[in-house]
């Protein structure tokens, strides 16, 4: 295994972990700005609603995209055990 081989699979496992991880932060931080934005204008400062509902996001997304998220991790899994033959 090459250089660029070592390169490359480090370069592919970092996009990996980019389009996994990215969906999730991002709904997070939308809910919690959202959520900060309605709590500044009504007032209520209560922590325990921004966690709730940044976790109730966070749950649906893996509801419904944990099925992609498990089949792009194992393709890239897969690749790698391919590498290694």
């Amino acid at each position: 295994m090459g250089v660029s081989q070592v390169t490359n699979v480090l370069r592919d496992g970092l996009g990996v972990a980019i389009r996994l991880g990215a969906p999730i932060l991002l709904l997070a931080l939308a809910v919690g700005v959202a959520t900060a934005i309605l709590q500044a204008v009504t007032q209520i400062h209560e922590q325990t609603i921004a966690f709730t509902l940044k976790l109730v996001v966070v749950v649906l997304f893996l509801v419904i995209g944990g099925s992609w998220m498990m089949m792009t991790l194992s393709e890239y899994t897969i690749g790698l055990f391919e590498l290694m033959k």
